[in-house]
């Protein structure tokens, strides 16, 4: 496709479509920036050890406890203001972590206030992103955002790289640029066409229907606190690399999800939510082998390189949280469940998340890294089990109309 006819596809989508991309890709980027360089600089800054760095993980994932009860008590506000809302929340939380770096509180609580705005912005995404899809088409359209959001990565990453390697960055200037994307990100959401909202009953409603959506939503949060908290701190720590070397990750990452999001939309769509959900659960496994054993087995430099493998598997597979959300609104009884039970998800897995961050550096610290992947199997082996469990409702069948008899 030329890039003639690329922007003219783009001049034909939807305005509410078009401004949502947009968005997409800024907080693609904005993240990127971030991710590329937090872990480096809370080495850098903070010194921190296996158990110190898991229990910070308690100011930055516990904004996602609360989620569902700031989401509820926004509620006037509708998705997409929401939305631009938590954006400015992370732009002004990053912006001045920059500037901390000196005071371990008050880094902390601005930690809060940026993660406080990704945790926000969280199910906004997933249900503005289906709230644009055609019907039957809502996990290609979520793997169309994501890969959006993967190619505004590899921007991001090469900014990242570049301006640390021969432009004299430091975490101040990362995270500022980082500030700056994120708000034109909540500009772009305030633009976009609100959606009137229905005042919530109640803050948190947990239906006995959905339960089996909520216990997967626990899983994906001790699974994905493996890969936000250890895996990088695997290759930070443990095989001792800079800045540098997770922005180049997350770049390559980027570019493989730009033809891996869609495809694994249309999987999704094709084949299922449970055939998705087990694969990954069965990859998972190999992927927490390698991250734990490889500097065992291999010399250092296959190790490393193993382990960076393991990584962009990693992060491959973190996309597949799209396949328990297409899940969510197959079995919603009512569309109006889909938002809030995507907020009580998020609050849910985050509760089992900060635990898991807990015990992973006790574990960390106590018996070496190399167990805390082998809770990670463990959490594998359990959520291949319980996503074998998943069944869809059948959809009511027609009923035939009556055949006359022939009249002669």
């Amino acid at each position: 496709m030329t890039a003639a006819s690329l922007q003219s596809r783009f001049r034909s989508l939807p305005r509410e479509l078009a401004l949502f991309i947009i968005a997409s890709f800024a907080i693609g980027m904005a993240g990127s920036l971030v991710d590329s360089s937090l872990n480096n600089f809370l080495n850098d800054t903070f010194a921190l050890n296996g158990f110190q760095r898991s229990f910070l993980e308690f100011p930055r994932e516990f904004p996602g406890v609360i989620t569902v009860f700031v989401s509820a008590g926004l509620w006037f506000l509708g998705s997409r203001r929401l939305g631009g809302t938590a954006m400015i929340f992370a732009a002004v939380g990053i912006f001045l972590i920059g500037f901390t770096s000196s005071n371990y509180l008050m880094m902390v609580v601005f930690l809060f206030i940026y993660s406080m705005g990704n945790h926000l912005f969280m199910p906004v995404s997933t249900t503005v992103g289906m709230e644009l899809a055609a019907d039957g088409r809502t996990g290609r359209r979520l793997g169309q955002l994501n890969a959006v959001r993967n190619a505004a990565t590899i921007i991001g990453s090469f900014i990242v790289f570049i301006g640390f390697k021969f432009l004299n960055f430091n975490y101040q200037t990362s995270f500022t640029l980082a500030a700056i994307v994120f708000l034109v990100a909540g500009v772009l959401m305030f633009m976009m066409q609100p959606k009137r909202s229905a005042a919530p009953r109640t803050f948190l409603k947990l239906r006995r229907e959905y339960s089996l959506y909520y216990v997967l939503s626990v899983l994906s949060g001790a699974r994905k606190q493996i890969f936000i908290t250890f895996a990088p701190w695997v290759i930070v720590t443990i095989f001792d690399k800079p800045t540098q070397t997770l922005a180049t990750l997350y770049a390559i990452g980027g570019i493989i999800g730009i033809l891996f999001q869609p495809l694994l939309g249309k999987t999704i769509d094709k084949f299922g939510e449970r055939f998705v959900l087990t694969t990954e659960a069965v990859a998972l496994v190999f992927v927490c082998l390698g991250y734990g054993f490889s500097s065992l087995v291999f010399p250092e430099n296959t190790a490393f390189l193993i382990t960076c493998v393991c990584y962009l598997l990693d992060q491959m597979l973190f996309s597949v949280s799209m396949a328990r959300s297409t899940y969510m609104k197959k079995i919603a009884l009512d569309p109006a469940d889909i938002q809030p039970a995507l907020s009580a998800a998020v609050s849910i897995d985050h509760v089992f998340s900060i635990g898991i961050a807990l015990l992973g550096g006790v574990i960390w610290n106590e018996f070496g890294f190399q167990y805390v992947f082998l809770m990670g199997m463990l959490i594998a082996f359990t959520n291949f089990f319980v996503a074998r469990l998943i069944r869809l409702p059948v959809p009511p069948q027609a009923t035939p109309a009556p055949v006359m008899p022939e009249t002669r």
